[in-house]
């Protein structure tokens, strides 16, 4: 699969919530090229401090001209995209990796997604050949965080369900207690989010035997393969690199305990 080394221009900067920041950039190339689930290596500005770029899955693309990185705020790198303003260029390096394989035909799918892990699944629920047969699980710490997320998706026609940490918004808990009532109907289901989130969500899919595919998050410093900083240990002894075994990965391929 083709990837570019792109010299984006950033279009528009939303704020969704206190540490959330939609970014939407014209790189016509990697959006062109992208798959749902794949991801890019963003600079964090103009600058080369810090010189690192950070790996953001493709929260979405519009047409075939630009695309949108959802952000969170958590350190240096991220503050300083944050503050960047339309106008700016963003070197963008992608798309990088693989994404999520599609259903069968008619299949019902559930998508889960906790806090920044919703980034990916947004453009999967879009890319969807049927999304009146898609429901979304959504968690994240407040209501804040999801209301604007929960209704893009209920906007594709998907069947919206929320989990927040303090209660403000649907279900007070984790999003994986909800996923219990939808195991007996779904034929795959899709996560990204936290690790232990995505444990929960691979055990129970095994135990009702549904398949999962996770979308794995990982540091990385390259996003090429070269630096083996994003390993994780695989079955069998082995161990995947996110950014090339994945960032998409079968559920029954990750040691989720040790």
């Amino acid at each position: 699969m083709p990837e570019y080394q792109e010299n984006s221009i950033i279009d528009k900067i939303d704020r969704l919530a206190e540490t959330f920041y939609r970014l939407t950039l014209h790189a016509p190339q990697i959006a062109t090229a992208a798959r749902p689930g794949q991801f890019v290596m963003a600079a964090c500005g103009p600058f080369l401090d810090p010189l690192l770029r950070r790996p953001f899955s493709i929260h979405r693309c519009n047409g075939s001209d630009s695309l949108q990185l959802l952000i969170r705020v958590v350190g240096r790198g991220t503050e300083l995209l944050a503050r960047c303003r339309p106008g700016q260029n963003l070197s963008l390096i992608g798309p990088l990796g693989r994404g999520f394989n599609p259903p069968a035909a008619n299949a019902s799918v559930c998508l889960v997604g906790g806090g920044i892990g919703i980034a990916p699944l947004l453009f999967w629920a879009e890319r969807l050949a049927t999304p009146q047969r898609c429901s979304v699980l959504l968690g994240s710490r407040t209501g804040e965080e999801l209301t604007l997320l929960a209704a893009e998706f209920s906007q594709l026609g998907c069947r919206v369900e929320t989990a927040t940490d303090d209660g403000s918004l649907g279900h007070h808990g984790l999003v994986t207690d909800l996923l219990a009532n939808h195991l007996s109907t779904v034929d795959n289901v899709y996560a990204c989010g936290p690790m232990p989130m995505m444990s929960a969500t691979a055990r129970a899919c095994q135990e009702g035997r549904v398949a999962c595919e996770v979308s794995l998050e990982a540091h990385m410093a390259c996003g090429l393969g070269a630096c083996l900083g994003c390993t994780v240990h695989g079955e069998g002894g082995h161990y995947l690199h996110v950014c090339k075994n994945g960032p998409v990965v079968n559920a029954l391929e990750v040691t989720w305990q040790r």
